[in-house]
């Protein structure tokens, strides 16, 4: 399943030229020309192998990224790099065609806490807003690879989705390529949200079975692009120039 949806996201990307490529601490952002419109696509940096001395890099072609073509690019989704699987993703979101149209300036708390008002809610990823949703649902069950508090670990996830009305999954597991597995465990009825900067913003994902899809759209790409190089979190690039919008089916 996630080869074939890699596939059909590269292949809904746009032509364009890749014009930059910036590797942050905790972002990735690629920016390319698209029919004279300058567009920025942002995912999750992934951790690489460490810095254990060995064979193989992080990144095969440091420095030339931006020279490749942009479906190349796009291409390294598939890669076994998680560090170029980011730049991959980010090329995805900043080539798939924009649907304005379909945009709502919602973020994913909101949808989220509408959606589950007393209702079993499971999020899968530990967001800076759980506290916040807690009191908002009737029931939240947060499942973390690095849990805390409350959280549930991630490898409990077939106990605890399959009882979801209401499923949040961050985009970070189409990086890990987790998403398949999760999906499958979902009770057919489950209202099923896949969000985070990460998240393409493309109706190939329904097919998937996703509803709803929050993400991230640059709005400021200099300000962005800046401070994200110097290893700003999500909150700081969101105040520099960062809409958040939910697109549902």
């Amino acid at each position: 399943m996630m080869e074939s949806l890699f596939d059909q996201l590269i292949g809904a990307t746009e032509a364009g030229v890749i014009e930059d490529v910036k590797i942050g601490l905790r972002w990735t952002m690629v920016t390319a020309r698209v029919r004279n419109e300058r567009r920025a696509g942002l995912a999750t940096t992934m951790p690489g192998e460490g810095h254990h001395h060995r064979d193989w890099p992080d990144v095969r072609h440091p420095g030339h990224l931006q020279d490749m073509p942009a479906q190349a690019l796009a291409g390294l989704l598939h890669s076994p790099s998680p560090v170029e699987r980011s730049a991959g993703l980010a090329a995805i979101n900043a080539l798939l065609p924009r649907q304005a149209t379909a945009w709502q300036d919602v973020n994913a708390e909101e949808v989220i806490a509408q959606a589950g008002a007393g209702k079993t809610v499971v999020m899968v990823g530990h967001f800076p807003f759980t506290q916040r949703l807690r009191k908002r649902v009737g029931r939240l069950i947060v499942l973390e690879l690095e849990p805390r508090g409350d959280d549930a670990p991630a490898d409990q996830a077939p106990r605890w989705v399959p009882q979801a009305d209401v499923l949040a999954i961050t985009s970070v597991t189409i990086l890990n390529q987790t998403l398949a597995g999760l999906l499958s465990l979902r009770r057919p009825d489950a209202l099923t949200l896949l969000m985070g900067p990460s998240t393409p913003l493309h109706p190939s994902l329904y097919g998937q079975g996703v509803d709803i899809l929050s993400g991230a759209i640059v709005t400021n790409v200099p300000a962005v692009q800046g401070q994200l190089c110097q290893g700003a979190g999500f909150r700081q690039l969101h105040r520099a120039g960062v809409r958040l919008v939910t697109m549902t089916k």
